[in-house]
C-alpha cells in the first residue's frame, strides 16, 4: 500500500539497541513496527524517521538503555539511517526533498526522510537549527512534552498550553522556512501553533495529530487550528496511539473505527487535503487494529466503505504530503 507516514520513533529503538557498537544498527527487519522489509513489500512511497530526543530520566526506567548525551545520541540516529540505507540500496534510498521522493518511486525505492522530534538540542542558536539542516534533517518539531528554546509544549496546565513561541521560537521558525526545513507543530501549545500560523507564509505541518473535537487530548489539535493549517496548506498526520484517537479513561487500543471517526472530521472540517498519516509507529503504547506499516491496507478498506474514493484516499496516505514536500521543503 503507498503510505508517506510522517512520525515513527523507529530510530531511537535502533540506537538503544546497539549503544555498543552502532555500525551494527540495521533498519532492514526489526521486531518493532516500522523496517525497511515491510515498507518496501507493502510499496510505501516513503517514511519519516525521527530522531526522538528522550527525556534523560527516560533512558533507564522507561528503556533500560544507558544515558546518552543528545549531540552523541542524534549523530547515532543519523547514523543509523544512513548506513541502513546503505546496506539496501536496492529497496531503499535516502531523500532530502520531494524531487528525490520522486526519483525513488520512479525506481522502485522507499524514500527515508530524516526528522527531528523536539527542538531542545538547537539551544537557542540558529546555526544548530543549519548544523541539523546540513545533517539531513527536513522537519523538526519545535517541541516535546517540555518547554524548550522554542517555547512550550502541550499542556493541561492553561498557562502553559496559552504561551505562544519565545522571541528564539519566532526567529527560528523564520530561519527553518528559509532553509527549508518543515516546521512541526505536534507536541506545541495553543498559543505556538498560533505564532507558527502567524510567521509561516506556505505549509507547515502537524506530523503526528488528530482532532481534539473527536479525542480531547491536549495533543491533539482544535478545529480553528485545523482549518488554519489548511488555509497554509499544511497537512496533520494520522497518530494511532489510543488516548489521541479515543481519549476515555483506561484505553490501551486503538481501532479502524476510531480512526475513521478522525479522518471523516478532519476533512468535514478542513478538507481533503489537510489530511496525512502519522502512525506514531514504535513510539506509542497499547494495541493498533493496524498494527504496523504493513497493515495500512485495512485503513483504506475501511475508508473506502465510508465513500472516500481511491483518489482521496491516495491524497490522504501519500500524495498531500508528497505536496507539502514540494512546497515547504528544500
Amino acid at each position: 500500500m503507498r503510505t508517506l507516514d510522517m512520525h515513527c520513533d523507529t530510530l531511537m529503538h535502533a540506537v538503544f539497541r546497539n549503544q555498543n557498537d552502532i555500525s551494527r544498527a540495521d533498519l532492514f527487519s526489526l521486531d518493532g513496527q516500522v523496517d525497511l522489509k515491510r515498507l518496501s513489500e507493502a510499496g510505501a512511497v516513503g517514511e519519516f524517521f525521527a530522531i526522538y530526543l528522550p527525556p534523560a530520566t527516560s533512558f533507564i526506567t522507561q528503556w533500560g538503555a544507558e544515558f546518552m548525551e543528545d549531540e552523541d545520541y542524534i549523530a547515532a540516529a543519523a547514523q543509523i539511517l544512513a548506513q541502513s540505507v546503505e546496506k539496501h540500496p536496492d529497496i531503499a534510498a535516502r531523500a532530502f526533498s520531494a524531487a528525490d521522493v520522486e526519483k525513488n518511486m520512479a525506481a522502485g525505492k522507499v524514500s527515508c526522510i530524516l526528522t527531528m522530534e523536539d527542538g531542545r538540542a538547537v539551544l537557542g542558536k540558529l546555526e544548530n537549527i543549519k548544523r541539523f539542516y546540513d545533517l539531513g534533517v527536513r522537519a523538526l518539531s519545535l517541541t516535546h512534552n517540555f518547554v524548550n528554546c522554542f517555547g512550550c509544549p502541550h499542556s493541561d496546565d492553561p498557562r502553559l498550553m496559552e504561551h505562544g513561541l519565545n522571541p528564539f521560537g519566532k526567529e527560528g521558525v523564520e530561519y527553518m522556512q528559509e532553509l527549508g526545513m518543515l516546521v512541526d507543530v505536534s507536541h506545541l501549545s495553543d498559543g505556538g501553533f498560533s505564532d507558527v500560523a502567524d510567521i509561516v507564509k506556505g505549509p507547515f505541518i502537524a506530523t503526528h495529530s488528530n482532532a481534539r473535537a473527536v479525542a480531547g487530548h491536549t495533543r491533539n489539535l482544535r478545529d480553528d487550528q485545523l482549518k488554519l493549517l489548511a488555509e497554509h496548506g499544511g497537512v496533520t498526520g494520522l497518530n494511532l496511539c489510543p488516548p489521541f484517537i479515543d481519549f476515555t479513561e483506561g484505553n490501551t487500543h486503538t481501532s479502524i473505527e476510531g480512526c475513521v471517526a478522525h479522518i471523516k472530521h478532519i476533512v468535514n472540517v478542513a478538507g481533503i487535503e489537510t489530511m496525512g498519516l502519522g502512525s506514531d509507529f514504535d513510539g506509542i503504547f497499547g494495541t493498533q487494529e493496524i498494527a504496523d506499516v504493513s497493515q495500512f491496507d485495512r485503513l483504506a478498506s475501511a475508508l473506502g466503505k465510508e465513500g472516500f474514493s481511491d483518489g482521496d484516499i491516495e491524497k490522504i496516505f501519500w500524495k498531500n504530503t508528497l505536496r507539502v514536500m514540494r512546497e515547504g521543503m528544500k
